[in-house]
């Protein structure tokens, strides 16, 4: 007799060709994104709101703290990784970040008027410190976890949970902001990232489980402690041609990023006076960039990736920032930042993050752990610095310079991203690529 293919496993096949032996690992994958950035998205709109507080003039300020303190991080969590089985090393990444966050929910409840301004300093460095980091070991487990051809189907739907969490967050600070207020937000955000690392545990044995059943996923296992010292992810970066474009490609997509985001910042603080009303304009702007990205993430990104190729899905976002940043020179006004912060968001998180996630499917384990995080919490960090103080001398001739300047980095980015997407796709083999 056939095997028959049970209804559920059809339903998720014709959605996003997800196969019935993946549909449990894919929706724990689901599920842990949802509670990740949906736990980060309650707090960021918080973050954005203190960095005001500080004054974005100053900002470039915040942006040098916390490219410090991720330089100081990274070698940190590389030097756990070759000390802890991963297994047990992951969870534990969460469950810190819950602690500190309820540290900083006691601060916010008993510092006095005058001291708000360096405790806002101070968080807003924290969480921009570890907001990368947490995002990149999601994405570091997801391509530890399903091999090249499931990511390019699979990953575009399991960014989709983070969509999803990317909804519920602003919601509840839009809904609870004049209710409850930030303090307990913040408490909301540290409880679910407290499930966060309880999914984790969960999926660390549903690969082992796969993986014993002999189902295709990447060969590798979460029951090791990576070898060597805290610096080898600096090591790896450099030695690898493969990972230095990677590392280039994301730091003139940061560059970009921040260069909107302090356009934004900017016309916010000129537009709202207090710090609940610019809370929920960042939280406005945050929900409506997840409600038109998840419908793209669970129906689309699989499908424009197998019909167009990865190189089209990591050329989209320099196409439109330099027709976007066009339109700011010749309109710079908060409406129109507003919706090009909203285009760009939902490009880069339907299209171009997923996209950029899969090139790390093609690299060894080693590098997954350690080359990812600095690429994506240093090398992102020296990109959101160095715009900052180039942004903070631009910006005093108003938001039409800084789109200027947002249009020259636009038009680096694409050769980058070309060569890089083509490097991708000529690799015809599973021997990790160099």
């Amino acid at each position: 007799m056939a095997h028959q293919t049970p209804p559920s496993g059809s339903i998720f096949k014709s959605i996003a060709a997800i196969e019935a032996h993946e549909v449990k690992a894919v929706l724990l994958s689901l599920l842990y994104f949802f509670f990740l950035f949906g736990s980060y998205s309650i707090i960021k709109p918080v973050r954005d709101a203190m960095g005001t507080v500080y004054g974005m003039e100053n900002i470039q300020e915040l942006y040098t703290g916390t490219f410090i303190a991720s330089f100081i991080v990274a070698p940190l969590y590389s030097g756990l990784a070759s000390r802890v089985r991963l297994s047990k090393f992951l969870p534990w990444v969460y469950g810190v970040v819950a602690v500190s966050i309820l540290v900083f929910w006691g601060l916010f409840t008993t510092v006095e008027q005058q001291q708000d301004r360096w405790v806002a300093a101070l968080f807003y460095i924290w969480v921009s410190t570890f907001n990368m980091l947490i995002i990149s070991v999601f994405w570091t487990f997801m391509s530890d976890l399903f091999n090249r051809e499931q990511a390019k189907r699979l990953f575009g739907f399991v960014a989709a949970g983070g969509t999803l969490g990317g909804i519920v967050g602003p919601l509840l600070d839009s809904s609870l902001v004049s209710t409850v207020g930030i303090n307990t937000l913040m408490l909301i955000s540290a409880a679910g990232f407290g499930v966060t690392a309880l999914l984790v545990t969960i999926l660390a044995g549903e690969k082992k489980r796969l993986m014993a059943a002999g189902v295709e996923v990447q060969n590798t296992t979460l029951d090791r402690k990576l070898e060597g010292n805290p610096f080898d992810g600096f090591r790896l970066l450099f030695q690898s041609k493969y990972l230095l474009l990677l590392a280039a490609f994301l730091l003139l997509m940061t560059w970009i990023s921040t260069i909107v985001y302090i356009q934004l910042g900017d016309l916010i603080t000129k537009t709202f006076e207090s710090r609940e009303a610019r809370t929920q304009a960042y939280a406005t702007i945050d929900l409506t960039v997840n409600s038109l990205t998840v419908f793209l993430q669970l129906f689309g990104t699989g499908r424009i990736v197998k019909r167009f190729g990865v190189t089209a899905g990591l050329l989209v976002n320099p196409v439109i920032m330099v027709l976007a940043f066009l339109g700011v020179v010749s309109a710079p006004v908060f409406m129109v930042l507003a919706s090009i912060q909203v285009v760009r968001r939902v490009a880069e998180y339907a299209v171009a993050k997923p996209t950029r996630e899969m090139l790390f499917t093609v690299v060894d384990q080693e590098s997954r752990y350690k080359a990812k995080n600095v690429i994506d919490t240093v090398v992102y960090r020296f990109g959101d610095v160095s715009a900052a103080w180039v942004s903070s001398l631009i910006l005093p001739f108003g938001v039409a310079g800084l789109a200027v300047f947002g249009v020259i980095v636009a038009v680096l980015w694409f050769p980058v991203g070309l060569v890089l997407g083509r490097r991708y796709e000529s690799v015809r083999n599973e021997a990790p690529v160099r």
